[in-house]
């Protein structure tokens, strides 16, 4: 007879056996979970890569069709530019950015400010850019400074009838000038220093009629015989003048002739050096700024143009108002610019007569030329033999070969 513990030995056995399946049964379960669950994110990763597939593709399609549209706006924003009517030399979309340009900077600056000024040791001779309207020396006894549309100008005793009747006279250049290169480039031979350049002592090559100048002879040297010039051209320079009034043709330069120049006829005053130099003297030692890209710190020296305004002001429109404007021009209009009547007015606008301390030469635009810091330096004509005033925006010399009227820094 059994005590019962083989039953017990059994059934602790099956107890075993029965625990162990449950746990492989839960195990092989939870494989199944696993894997179910696996398949179900397998499904909707591949789920998700198709609707990325699909997002990216129509992205892509897009984003070319979107850049092919761009393309093909700027194509035809450029093709539109290009064909643009011509504004003096350039499209006049672009003239009319330069113009906005001019407004945005008025608005800002309204020619008022003042330009720095600093000690005369920190200044030179200014080197020479460009000789347009100084081909030939003027001779100094010949100099009158043209001003029309001056307030009852009759009651100046310099008051004439015709102020184009006056002839500048001119003589072949004696002195070989400063040597002339491009300030983009540097000439070959100068290292760090400037061979124009006196440190501030005035005592530089410039002021001292330096040995070579591309303004006689075009080569840096004095040539001993001109060279003549073709029969051809010599009778249609002849005709020019005859039908000029045998006057010396003007716009002899690359711009050609200005739109303001002044109508035979035209009434005025012609100012001679002496009541120019009446006026009260003033100094500016002050940046002169060149479009290229170089700047110098120049001692000048001369009058107010504010003050030859305030003692021949312009005439007044009919309500009231001053003019706009004030148009300048080289002895017969070879070089011409405009201004707006305020940066005349401005108390740093310098008829200039000196430069570094001693008289202006010929190459640097005796006897007067203008300095106003506030506008780069193709604005600041030499040689001035006119001031006009006027109420229509005037012509400018550079501004028909493409570039800003306005010039303001």
């Amino acid at each position: 007879m059994s005590d019962g513990r083989e039953e017990r030995k059994e059934e602790e056995e099956r107890r075993k056996w029965e625990e162990k399946k449950n746990r492989d049964d839960d195990r092989d379960r939870d494989w199944e979970r696993d894997g179910e669950r696996e398949r179900r994110d397998s499904r909707a990763v591949e789920a998700l890569d198709a609707a990325v597939r699909a997002e990216s593709g129509r992205r892509t399609r897009r984003s070319f069709l979107v850049a092919a549209a761009a393309a093909a706006g700027g194509y035809g924003f450029y093709r539109w530019i290009d064909r643009s009517p011509g504004d003096q030399l350039i499209p006049r979309p672009l003239r009319k950015v330069l113009d906005f340009n001019a407004k945005v900077t008025r608005a800002v600056f309204d020619e008022r400010g003042l330009a720095p000024t600093y000690p005369v040791g920190k200044s030179m001779e200014l080197r020479t850019n460009g000789n347009y309207g100084l081909k030939m020396d003027l001779v100094p006894e010949s100099y009158r400074l043209q001003m029309v549309g001056v307030q009852n100008a009759k009651r100046f005793p310099q008051y004439v009838d015709d102020v184009t009747a006056w002839e500048y006279r001119y003589a072949a250049k004696k002195d070989a000038g400063p040597v002339l290169h491009d300030t983009k480039v540097a000439p070959k031979d100068e290292a760090k220093v400037d061979p124009n350049s006196d440190a501030g002592a005035g005592e530089g090559p410039m002021m001292q009629g330096g040995p070579a100048s591309t303004m006689v002879g075009g080569g840096g040297e004095k040539k001993e015989e001109e060279t003549k010039l073709p029969p051809a051209f010599e009778k249609a320079l002849a005709d020019l003048k005859k039908s000029q009034g045998d006057k010396r043709p003007r716009g002899q330069e690359e711009a050609g002739m200005s739109d303001n120049t002044l109508e035979p006829g035209t009434p005025g005053l012609l100012l001679t050096m002496e009541d120019v130099t009446s006026l009260p003297r003033q100094e500016l030692v002050t940046e002169f700024k060149c479009i290229e890209g170089w700047s110098q710190v120049v001692r000048w020296g001369g009058y107010r143009l504010a003050d030859l305004i305030a003692k021949y002001p312009p005439e007044k429109n009919t309500n009231g108002s001053l003019p706009k404007y004030v148009y300048m021009e080289t002895p017969d209009g070879d070089y011409y610019c405009g201004f707006s009547l305020q940066a005349c007015l401005h108390p740093q606008s310098l008829l200039a007569t000196e430069m570094a301390g001693r008289p202006l030469t010929q190459w640097h635009g005796a006897p007067i030329r203008l300095h106003m810091p506030i506008k780069y330096g193709y604005k600041q004509i030499k040689r001035i033999g006119l001031i006009a005033y006027t109420d229509m925006q005037p012509d400018d010399y550079w501004t028909k070969l493409g570039y800003d009227w306005y010039a303001g820094l």
